[in-house]
């Protein structure tokens, strides 16, 4: 009777065990920036090919991310350049191109750019609307990039969604440019906010002719 006590209490022991074992990993908990590139449609982007866009009706682009090709397309000239092999002659070009897509993207760029310090969220008044939102302020690094030791404070509402940014060059205390993301399309699962106001005047930063394609 002692030794088949002892067998229950061993096979006990083992179902126990082994019922740990199979418990699921908990997930862990992406980080505010996934979050905010989540909200505007990042997972998404692996599937996309091509990329169009207009900025500020000067300049058009031609992006396929996944052969890293890129159009520049003016009212003088076009441009074709692979952003693997930059040059003298394409770097002026990729320049541009760095600055419209970080207007266009920066949801993702979030996620993409390395070297960067991200603020811990915390509630504060937007500087154009005046409403309560979140904010994390992104800081590059000083060195490396076209823009080193810049600094870009990120206003964004309960869903993830961006609403305002400031851009304070570098990471000066006062802000140098500050605008309103609005006027969101949906393309093909990516959300675009199509209009970038300072809020005191008509100036609108805008894109158009925008197409995303997938593979």
């Amino acid at each position: 009777m002692k030794n088949l006590l002892l067998v229950i209490g061993f096979l006990s022991i083992c179902y126990s065990c082994k019922q740990k074992e199979e418990k699921p990993l908990s997930k862990t908990e992406i980080n505010i920036t996934e979050k905010i590139a989540n909200a505007h449609g990042f997972q998404n982007w692996k599937h996309v090919t091509e990329i169009q866009f207009t900025f500020f009706n000067k300049r058009s682009w031609i992006w396929k991310p996944k052969t890293h090709d890129v159009t520049l397309i003016t009212e003088k000239d076009t441009i074709n350049y692979n952003r693997t092999s930059i040059d003298s002659v394409s770097i002026k070009a990729d320049k541009a191109f760095i600055n419209d897509k970080f207007w266009l993207l920066i949801p993702f760029q979030l996620v993409w750019d390395k070297g960067t310090t991200i603020s811990t969220p915390a509630k504060e008044t937007a500087p154009i609307s005046k409403k309560q939102l979140n904010k994390i302020t992104i800081t590059y690094a000083n060195e490396g990039g076209y823009t080193p030791g810049d600094a870009y404070d990120i206003y964004f509402d309960d869903h993830y969604l961006i609403k305002e940014w400031a851009f304070r060059k570098g990471n000066s205390p006062k802000a140098g440019l500050i605008n309103t993301f609005e006027n969101y399309q949906d393309y093909n699962g990516i959300k675009i906010a199509l209009d970038h106001k300072k809020g005191d005047d008509d100036w609108n930063l805008n894109f158009s002719n925008i197409k995303i394609n997938y593979n």
